[in-house]
Parts: structure tokens; C-alpha cells; sequence
């Protein structure tokens, strides 16, 4: 933990973001509308945003050409932090924020580690989350390890909107290659170097050569390929852009096929132009014939936070006890979770719209009781939402001449048919409107509003044990400020009791947070017997009852307890419903607390596509593994469905143990809004990765070959890749918010429309003359059930057995019985002979199939070398460098050095032995004709 001492960061910048929160679109073969975010923890450095403005328009005229001159950046956005200091020149953002930011400049995930990465964790061709870049890349002191951050920032730009991977894998970085030889992982092949051990200490370096293991075949760990400095190969950005001569993506002509690499495993042995190529960018844009103007850049400073709650009070609200649930949760909204120095105002609406408070900045608790005493009391008459949104608009402009970059927070349970007629007007605001949909029949014009405003869009029904709006409510903190200021929900639950049931459980307080703890109580008709005990067992009191509410609420000052809090709560009257709400904030500044944020892969859904559930845990940008994550989707009618979330790189999944929980969804009940909601729980067994570098990083530059010497850069720090550190026990909750799903079969079919998920993660291992296949067992429908075969197909082409797979060699499975999903299988066969002539590698591939045979579509391909590959024809070792690391002997000097001497030598033992052949022939006799 002492490695994150002093490390303020801000809380929305790591928090899961999908990528349907950008904002980048595609003019005339220009991106506009990027998002660059400056980190509120980066001091204050007018030289980050020149440097900022450099990088990009490098960027532009280098992304220009490697495109064959299609794409570049026509304009950006720099988002400046709030605590830097104001100048004429930086206007208020509108609808930007650190949520949509498409980069950010930020502190390193840990001291030292200034790698750039893009956030990537879907499926190939499918868009990236964000950039990060840290201060120290960006003002070019990483120039030597990463190359010139205008080209880096290209590399990182293919990830994060065209959805490829990288060329080089630091896990593999060394393959058997047909060449029968152990090559370096690259696109492509024509990038030249030399395999070498390299290590320095103090001013000397060893260099020597790179042993095999004797079970891989391959290099041992830290051997590392060291590419010539100067080169004529124009391919490829995707493995190391910082080589002079590099200016292209790899196409299909030049593709390393072979390599091991990431872009050939998730992209299906794709070449990065042949998945740029078949973009929607791609297919929008022609060739350009003249080179595009530079970017312009607008520099935009985050303000205080304006937040105009716009609550519905038509007649509509007052059944299902909808007026006192929308109290409750703006109450707890008020009270706990909108941050200090916020301005929040209040109106109320129905036919007609009345503005019910002017925005107060809240200071302290004086100012969140004063609001209370704005919700409304009644209901009555039609919905008018947009005279509610216009009042709310008034309400801002009354304190402020602008309302760019404010928030509306809009709860609505009825349809309006007038609501379109107000887009326009909310889309030229620039304002932000939250969209909560209370109940079945709650307008979706808004949506509309929400999505291009870049606010966020939840839905509750009236089922109040699912704690739906104060969820929604609760979910609504800024995206702008200080992690110290965030609330964080670490518990969200609710039960229908009869009289004298009883609601038990625990809420875990973990170290990371315990500041301004808030316990929130509600019921529907009767006070409860409440307890609440700390860890010590000590009983807990002094609610604060709120009768006309129906809640009742405890707010600790200060730090609180960590540890195990037990609650009980006992149902005082028939079909009561009761729910239990706990939020806190970090404890320390300096320290990340645990977050948990969720989403849909989605926002709109038609019948039989599934969708993907996403959750990700972090402390800091560190991701927390082997939590227990259970997702909870409830559809339109209160139906809801538990998945237990994923990390494990199969299925859904895409990267092992990156902290992003996943599962497929597929059991749709009806059509209508759903709403998503994740509680997750580390127990014993959650571990935090902690020195594990970023996947889809730019890679390191180890040194440059220049006349056959090594030039090495400093290097990397040194990293376990298994270090894992055991993490305290937590709990969170988080509202992953609402999508929309059409075409579902009104009556439930018995026709099997979703087939087994591919299989992602087959390994093969040669042992002699058998094959060892292990892999993550598929569903019947995607991930859940059993399959029932297995059909495994080996070629000695991956061409042929990618394009050709049911034409390739079948292996014999009758005695493979599958298990359940998400079992690890296991598999071993001897290949026999395969068709194809010189084959160097047999190659494998599996597709399942279920009792409706179904068939999922083929695995990434495994291979097994046939062949023991050649190591490097070098000498054993090379003497120490005299030199610091950036200077060495070259391969010339020595070979001249070795030559030289032998030369002498020689010299020196033909005089030697002339001299001792005319001694011995002057003692012998003469012997004449």
C-alpha cells in the first residue's frame, strides 16, 4: 500500500467507461469531438498543454499517411482541472467530461510506471474505453523507451476506435517459427535485430546470448530482441512505432501469420489493416487528395457542479407509492451523495412547471435540510416534460448567464408525446440530462435526450424491495471531482417480510473507506425494529426517523469502524417491504478506495442477439482479482435474473484477470426497459494484482542495435508478473443502468436459438508424439449448461484450417465428454499424419456443439511445433561493456580485435620458430652434393 501513498487521483477517470460514452465522430475524414482529460492530481504545467497540442498534430499528419491518407484529427478538446489556475482563454465544457474522456493524462498506475495503454477489454473490431498517458510521456522525458509520442499516440488511436491488438506479446515474446528457428514476435517479419541478454549495473553491461529452456524449446525469460536502429521495413505501427522506417499497419501481404501475438489471436489471424479496413470509418471515407489542415483545439476548465433536480408530481406518481419512493431516494441523493461545494436547485412539474428551490451551494448540512423541505407532497394533473426540463433550464440561468456543462436530473414516470419536441432546444443547451424511468410507463423520447447530452440513463419499477431509484439516485455522483468527495455504495438490498420477519445481514467497512458513512433505512408501512451492531459487537443507535418518508437514516461523522457490521431489521406489519442502503466515501485522500462500476456491452437490444455483462474492479487503476460479482437484471415488469460474473478470459470474457468481470445474458423475458444492478464481495480469496503491467500497452524499447552494438535504455521496472497481494475483505454495489430490448417472443419458444460460445482460450503443449489440448468448456446457450461434443480438426495450414475448418483432418473424440460450462477441459491425441507436405507445425481447433446442434463458431487456433527450433549461432558470451549502457563494443571491433590478435600471434610464433629453425640448423652437419 505504501507504493499509492500520495497519490490523489480522480475516481470517474477509473471507473469502467464504455465506449458509447465518447463523443468522436467521423467528418469528411476527420475525427471530431476527442476528449482530452488532464488529471486534477497533475500540478499545474501550461507546458502538458503545448505539449498535449504537439503530440496530436503529430499524431494527425502521421495517422494521415498510414491511413493512405483517409483519416486525421480535425478537433480536440483538453479538459483542464478545476484546481488549476483560470485564464480568459479556457471557456466552461458543455456535455464534456472526464466520463467521456478518449484520453487521459494521468499519474502512473503505480510510482515509475510510465507506460502508455488503452483501456481495452471487448472483442476484436469492437472499440477501446480509453487512452492513458501519464505527465512524464507526454512531455517527452520517455522518449528513449516509447518513441515520439505523436506515433505512440497512433498506435494507442487503433486500439481505442478501431478495436485491434497489439503485434509484439511480452507473455510469448519468442516463437518456433517455420523457418525452423526461434523468432522474435513481430509484424513483420522484415523488422530486423538480434536476440540478446542484456544487463547493466552501475555502468557496466553484460550482453550475452540467450539460452533455450528445456521445456518450451523458446528462450529463457530475459532474453529480449533488440531491433536495428536503422531500417528500410515499413510495417507495422501495431508492434513498435517508434522504429524510424515504420510507417504502415501490416496487410495481409506482409502479415506475420505465425507470431504469437495478440492481434493474431483475438483478430483471427487478421492483419491490423484488414480489421481497419473492414471498419465503419473505413467504409464512410475515400482516399483524400489534398493533406488535411492541422487540428484546432478548444481548452475547456471543469467548474463547480449545477445539478436542477426536475421531478414529476403528476397524477400518475401518486399510486404505487411512487411520490414517497422518489422522496427517499432524493433524499438519500441530497443528503449523502451530491458533493459539497455542489449548487443543486429543485423543480417540480406536472401540466405546468414551477420552480420549487433556486440553486443553493452546499456547504454544509444546513443547506441539504433546506432542500429537503423542497420535495413535493402531492400529486396531480397531466406531464409536461419538457416545461419541467425549460424550468429547470430558468432555475440555472437564474444563478448562472450560461448553463453549458450543468446537469438536469429528470424523473418521469409517464409518457409525454410532446417530449420530442424539446430535443433540438436540449441538444443546443449544452447540458447534461439523467434520465430515471419510474415504472412500465415512463417516455423513452428522453433517451433520446440523455444520449446526446452524454448523461445517464437508469430505470426502476415498482418493485421497491429492488431498491431500484435509490440506486439510480445513488449513482449520480460527479464524474469531475476528487475520489475523497465520492460516495460509494457498498450495500443495496431489500425483502418483502410478513409481520415479524426479519432482514439480517452484514456490510463490510474495508480500510479504503469509513469517512461520512450513511446507513439509510426504508419501509412501506410501519417503522421497523432496527440493530445495528459495529465490529466490536457494540450496538449502534440514534437513527434519525423520518415518519412522513418512511425512512429512517444514521450518518456517522468522521472515520468509521473497519471491520464486519451486522444489522438485523424486523418487519412490524404484513407484506412489508424493506430495503437497506450504506454508502461511504475514502478514508484517506492519498489512498484509491476499492470501486466498482457496470455496464451492458449496449445500450439497445434486439431479440436473439445476447448482450454482455461488464464489471470491473479496481483500487486505483490496479484490478482486483477472484471476487464473487452477481449481476441482477430486472426487466419492464420487476422479473429479475442473477448471473455470477466472470473473470476468467473465456466466453464472454476476453482477458484473463484483468479485474473486468463478464457473462453472456440471453434470458429474455419480455421487451421493455431493464435495468442492471452488481453487488460485488471480496472474501479471503480476492487478491489485487498489483505489479502486473497493462495489456494492450505500447511496447517497451528495450535498445537499438546501431553497427551491431547494442544502445540499451533504462530499464523497465522490474516486475513479477504472478505477484499478487492478498486484499482485505469488501462489499460494493453499483448500478450498471438501463437498456432497452425489442422483439422478444411474446410466448416462450421451444426452439434453441443461442448455440455454444466460441472457445478462446485452446492451448496445445507437445509431449513426444502426443498433443495436450486444455481449454474453457462452452454452454449450450454461449456459457451456461453443457455442450454436447466436441469437434476437434487439425491442419498443417492456419489458413486452412481458419477458412476451411470442416475440410480439415478430424481427431477422434468419441471418449471427450464434455463438462459443465466454465469447467476446464482437457484433451490429449496423437496427431498421425497430416496432408500438408513440409509442414513445420500441426495445428488445432475446436468447435462445440449442443443438443440442438448448434454449432459455435470455431476457437482461436493452437499450435504445436514439430521440430526442436535453432537458437542464434552466436558465441557463449561477450566480455563486459567498458562503457554506460547507451555505448558498447560493436561486433565489427571485435571481429577486428580477434583478427588483429590472431595475426600477431601468428606473426610472432613465425618469427619464434625461424629463430629456432636456424639455431638447430646451425648444429647440424652439412650434408652437400
Amino acid at each position: 500500500m505504501e507504493l499509492l501513498r500520495n497519490f490523489v487521483f480522480l475516481l470517474a477517470l477509473y471507473l469502467l467507461q464504455g465506449s458509447n460514452t465518447s463523443f468522436v465522430q467521423l467528418d469528411n475524414n476527420g475525427y471530431e469531438g476527442i476528449i482530452i482529460a488532464i488529471d486534477p492530481a497533475v500540478p499545474e504545467d501550461e507546458t502538458l498543454i503545448e505539449q498535449i497540442k504537439g503530440m496530436v498534430t503529430a499524431a494527425s499528419t502521421y495517422l494521415f499517411e498510414a491511413t493512405e491518407k483517409r483519416f486525421f484529427f480535425k478537433n480536440v478538446s483538453i479538459l483542464i482541472p478545476e484546481n488549476w489556475k483560470n485564464k480568459s482563454q479556457y471557456k466552461r465544457p458543455k456535455h464534456e467530461s472526464y466520463k467521456h474522456a478518449d484520453v487521459l493524462v494521468s499519474p502512473p498506475t503505480l510510482p515509475g510506471r510510465d507506460e502508455p495503454y488503452t483501456k481495452q477489454f471487448t472483442a476484436c473490431e469492437e472499440k477501446g474505453e480509453y487512452i492513458h498517458f501519464t505527465p512524464d510521456f507526454v512531455l517527452g522525458k520517455k522518449l528513449n523507451e516509447f518513441g515520439p509520442s505523436g506515433r505512440l499516440f497512433v498506435h494507442e488511436w487503433a486500439h481505442l476506435r478501431w478495436g485491434v491488438f497489439d503485434e509484439y506479446n511480452d507473455d510469448k515474446p519468442f516463437y518456433s517459427a517455420k523457418s525452423k528457428k526461434i523468432e522474435a514476435t513481430r509484424c513483420s517479419r522484415g523488422i530486423t535485430g538480434i536476440n540478446r541478454v542484456y544487463k547493466c549495473q552501475g555502468n557496466s553491461c553484460v550482453t550475452s546470448r540467450c539460452k533455450t529452456d528445456s521445456k518450451t524449446k523458446l528462450y529463457e525469460k530475459d532474453c529480449q530482441f533488440f531491433p536495428d536502429k536503422y531500417q528500410t521495413e515499413k510495417t507495422s505501427i501495431m508492434f513498435m512505432q517508434g522504429i524510424d522506417s515504420v510507417a504502415e499497419f501490416c496487410n495481409e501481404k506482409n502479415h506475420n501469420r505465425e507470431a504469437p501475438s495478440l492481434q493474431n489471436k483475438m483478430c483471427n489471424f487478421r492483419s491490423t489493416w484488414e480489421v481497419i479496413s473492414n471498419s465503419e470509418d473505413f467504409r464512410n471515407t475515400t482516399v483524400m487528395v489534398t493533406p488535411p489542415p492541422p487540428p484546432v483545439f478548444s481548452l475547456l476548465k471543469i467548474r463547480e457542479r449545477i445539478v436542477c433536480l426536475v421531478l414529476d408530481t403528476s397524477g400518475s406518481m401518486g399510486g404505487s407509492d411512487r411520490l414517497n419512493r422518489m422522496n427517499q431516494a432524493a433524499k438519500h441523493f441530497l443528503l449523502q451523495t451530491v458533493e459539497n461545494g455542489s449548487w443543486v436547485g429543485m423543480v417540480h412539474f406536472d401540466s405546468t412547471a414551477h420552480i420549487q428551490s433556486k440553486l443553493i451551494q452546499i456547504i454544509s448540512s444546513n443547506e441539504r435540510r433546506k432542500l429537503l423541505e423542497s420535495l413535493p407532497t402531492a400529486t396531480g394533473g397531466g406531464t409536461s416534460i419538457c416545461k419541467g426540463i425549460k424550468s429547470g433550464f430558468q432555475a440555472i440561468r437564474n444563478a448562472n448567464s450560461q448553463i453549458d456543462g450543468s446537469e438536469i436530473v429528470l424523473l418521469t414516470d409517464g409518457e409525454d408525446s410532446s417530449a420530442k419536441t424539446c430535443i433540438d432546444e436540449v441538444k443546443q443547451s449544452g447540458a447534461i440530462i439523467h434520465f430515471i424511468a419510474l415504472g412500465p410507463n415512463a417516455d423513452e423520447a428522453v433517451i433520446e435526450m440523455s444520449n446526446v447530452t452524454g448523461g445517464k440513463h437508469f430505470y426502476a419499477t415498482d418493485e421497491a424491495q429492488n431498491n431500484g431509484l435509490i440506486d439510480a439516485f445513488a449513482a449520480l455522483a460527479s464524474g469531475n471531482t476528487d475520489a475523497s468527495q465520492q460516495s460509494l455504495q457498498l450495500e443495496s438490498k431489500g425483502l418483502k417480510l410478513n409481520s415479524s420477519g426479519w432482514m439480517n445481514g452484514t456490510v463490510i467497512i474495508d480500510s479504503t473507506v469509513g469517512k461520512d458513512t450513511f446507513f439509510l433505512i426504508t419501509w412501506n408501512q410501519q417503522l421497523p425494529v432496527i440493530s445495528l451492531l459495529d465490529p466490536t459487537g457494540k450496538p449502534v443507535g440514534n437513527f434519525t426517523v423520518d415518519s412522513a418518508s418512511k425512512m429512517a437514516y444514521l450518518s456517522i461523522p468522521g472515520t468509521t469502524k473497519v471491520g464486519v457490521w451486522t444489522y438485523s431489521l424486523q418487519a412490524k406489519a404484513n407484506s412489508e417491504t424493506l430495503t437497506i442502503t450504506v454508502n461511504s466515501r475514502a478514508a484517506n485522500s492519498s489512498v484509491p478506495p476499492i470501486t466498482v462500476n457496470a455496464k451492458m456491452n449496449k445500450d439497445t437490444n434486439s431479440f436473439p442477439s445476447p448482450m454482455i455483462v461488464y464489471a470491473e474492479i479496481l483500487q486505483g487503476y490496479i484490478p482486483i482479482l477472484g471476487a464473487n460479482v452477481t449481476a441482477f437484471i430486472e426487466s419492464n415488469n420487476g422479473n429479475t435474473e442473477v448471473l455470477e460474473l466472470l473473470d476468467n478470459g473465456a466466453g464472454a470474457d476476453s482477458f484473463k484477470n484483468d479485474g473486468v468481470y463478464s457473462r453472456y445474458f440471453t434470458t429474455f423475458k419480455e421487451n421493455g426497459r431493464y435495468s442492471l444492478k452488481v453487488r460485488a464481495h471480496g472474501g479471503e480469496n480476492a487478491v489485487m494484482r498489483n505489479l502486473r503491467h497493462p495489456l494492450n500497452r505500447a511496447a517497451y524499447i528495450p535498445g537499438w542495435v546501431v553497427n551491431g552494438t547494442i544502445e540499451g535504455n533504462p530499464p523497465r521496472p522490474e516486475i513479477d508478473e504472478n505477484t499478487q497481494t492478498n486484499l482485505e475483505s469488501f462489499t460494493r454495489t453499483a448500478s450498471g443502468g438501463a437498456f432497452v430490448v425489442s422483439n422478444v417472443p411474446s410466448l416462450p419458444s421451444s426452439t434453441d436459438v443461442f448455440p455454444p460460445s466460441q472457445i478462446t482460450d485452446l492451448e496445445a503443449t507437445l509431449d513426444e508424439d502426443e498433443i495436450s489440448l486444455t481449454w474453457t468448456a462452452p454452454g449450450d446457450n454461449f456459457d451456461v449448461g453443457k455442450v454436447r461434443k466436441y469437434i476437434i480438426r487439425i491442419s498443417g495450414s492456419i489458413l486452412d484450417l481458419r477458412d476451411n475448418f470442416d475440410n480439415a483432418l478430424q481427431v477422434n473424440t468419441t471418449d471427450l465428454l464434455p463438462n459443465e460450462a466454465n469447467s476446464k477441459e482437457t484433451f490429449t491425441f496423437k496427431p498421425g499424419n497430416i496432408s500438408e507436405e513440409n509442414a513445420t507445425h500441426i495445428f488445432i481447433a475446436i468447435r462445440s456443439v449442443d443438443e440442438s446442434n448448434l454449432t459455435s463458431q470455431v476457437s482461436n487456433i493452437a499450435q504445436a511445433a514439430l521440430f526442436v527450433p535453432q537458437a542464434e549461432d552466436i558465441p557463449d558470451e561477450i566480455p563486459p561493456d567498458k562503457n554506460p549502457p547507451t555505448s558498447g563494443l560493436s561486433i565489427s571491433t571485435l571481429v577486428l580485435l580477434v583478427v588483429g590478435t590472431v595475426i600477431i600471434v601468428s606473426v610472432i610464433l613465425s618469427i619464434t620458430i625461424y629463430v629456432l629453425s636456424k639455431k638447430r640448423n646451425s648444429s647440424r652437419p652439412r650434408t652437400g652434393f
